[in-house]
């Protein structure tokens, strides 16, 4: 269930910031992924599917993991604009609402690319036609969602594999090179806050490629072109982690951009062998330690959930397994040395949904500082059990010098002072083991004062 003052958050600007774990006991290190992450001031999200949001597996692995949601294919063209200035949104808002309701982070994956194009877009052949339709499209749809994705692939693969070059695509024959800087310009224009990424797969090491993508974000931070960040898809094969992936984000980072990992996924020849299993455990250790070297490689995100529903194998015939949960929702090697690169411990909570069922354990929680302008904030604050189920939780914020919280959503507050203790609204009391609730305010600080409030969590 969402319980959302969606007026309240669309009024404000939405900014990303860092991610602070809190309150987690000293002993236990974090035990998902989300949180490991969090404790790092990074994110670790998934791709995710709408048509798939009916499966209790599927749903329950993708709460208690990651927080960041990518939708798989409900943001691309031929799905939200089908017909010239028809739109729909459909699927796409009721990912982007699943994934508020459990905290995450949203990443708006595409608004320009060449593939999943509807014909009618592939047909135009004048360059003003064109732009009008493509800037109309990137104005509608990020505008539709403005202030609920945190960041947008606003152009996605326009470079050749080998040479670097442009790619042969409607844009770029129709529009010329011109087009990219166009569609960020028209970007920013629709969501002043979101970040603006440039994602492209093959460029994770340095390369032709790589190098092409890099002249460009070099060029547009030098005339002002918007462009926030630069997206390395990562899908790789078993045993080829570039060994110069952290370099090459390095020298991205050194331009002013942020270093996303947007598509990761390693895949192998199937069947998988215990041999296999453990060079891919190794593959995406090399990958997420990577980006923890860089400080400006704040997101990692894997493309899927679970090797049932994977990509890989459709695309690559014989190969697949690619992803850290089997056809069975079962942790895979890859999991546990991606947790344990993130300081992480499978051991820590967060088991596969079971954990006990009686008495209350202990729980977690994580702050976000989501939103944030001259004389307020918005903040959200995710609570997690641990090897136990709770039947209830508290949290205790106490604000800092002129913070008052105007609003609370998701949860029972209780003022006292600068303190206000935080409890369940009844729907969300009880959590099973490892899994999250999470509940969000807006601070109001007149005096400019918008530092982080201190949180404290405990169960009954």
């Amino acid at each position: 269930m969402r319980r959302a003052l969606s007026a309240v958050l669309g009024a404000v600007p939405l900014l990303l910031a860092m991610l602070v774990a809190v309150a987690v006991p000293a002993s236990a290190a974090p035990g998902t992924l989300g949180e490991a992450a969090a404790a790092k001031g990074r994110v670790f999200g998934t791709a995710a599917a709408q048509g798939h949001m009916g499966e209790s597996a599927y749903v329950s692995t993708l709460d208690r993991e990651f927080n960041q949601l990518t939708p798989e294919n409900e943001m691309k063209w031929e799905t939200t604009e089908p017909s010239r200035n028809s739109f729909n949104f459909s699927a796409a808002d009721q990912l982007v609402s699943h994934a508020q309701g459990q905290g995450m982070a949203i990443r708006g994956h595409t608004l320009v690319w060449h593939n999943q194009l509807p014909g009618w877009v592939s047909g135009i052949s004048s360059r003003d036609d064109l732009l009008s339709v493509m800037r109309n499209h990137i104005a509608k749809e990020a505008g539709h969602f403005a202030g609920k994705v945190d960041y947008w692939d606003v152009v996605n693969e326009a470079f050749q594999d080998g040479s670097g070059a442009r790619r042969d695509s409607v844009f770029q024959r129709v529009i010329g090179d011109s087009y990219i800087e166009e569609a960020f310009r028209a970007a920013r224009q629709a969501d002043p806050n979101a970040k603006l990424c440039y994602n492209d797969y093959n460029i994770d090491g340095q390369n032709a490629k790589s190098n092409a993508v890099y002249s460009m974000v070099q060029d547009f931070k030098a005339r002002g072109v918007p462009i926030d960040c630069v997206g390395l898809q990562a899908h790789l094969t078993l045993g080829n982690v570039p060994s110069d992936m952290q370099a090459n984000m390095q020298r991205f980072a050194a331009l002013g951009v942020d270093v996303h990992i947007t598509e990761l996924d390693i895949r192998m020849n199937t069947p998988a062998d215990s041999s296999k299993l453990a060079t891919q455990a190794n593959d995406y250790k090399k990958v997420v330690s990577a980006c923890l070297a860089v400080s400006r490689c704040n997101v990692i995100t894997v493309w899927g959930i679970t090797d049932k529903y994977s990509w890989v194998p459709d695309t690559f015939p014989g190969e697949g397994a690619a992803l850290l949960f089997d056809d069975n929702y079962n942790k895979k090697p890859a999991y546990t040395a991606a947790l344990e690169a993130l300081g992480g411990s499978s051991d820590g909570g967060g088991d596969d949904g079971g954990g006990d069922d009686g008495g209350d354990g202990t729980v977690s929680c994580a702050y976000t500082r989501t939103a944030q302008w001259n004389n307020g904030f918005n903040g959200q604050v995710t609570v997690t059990a641990g090897s136990g189920a709770v039947s209830s939780w508290t949290v205790v914020m106490t604000m800092n010098s002129g913070q008052t919280v105007a609003a609370l959503w998701n949860g029972t507050p209780t003022t006292s002072g600068n303190v206000v203790t935080v409890k369940p609204v009844g729907w969300n009391s009880a959590l099973a083991a490892g899994a999250s609730a999470s509940f969000g305010f807006t601070a109001s600080a007149p005096g400019g004062n918008v530092a982080n409030p201190s949180i404290t969590c405990s169960a009954p």
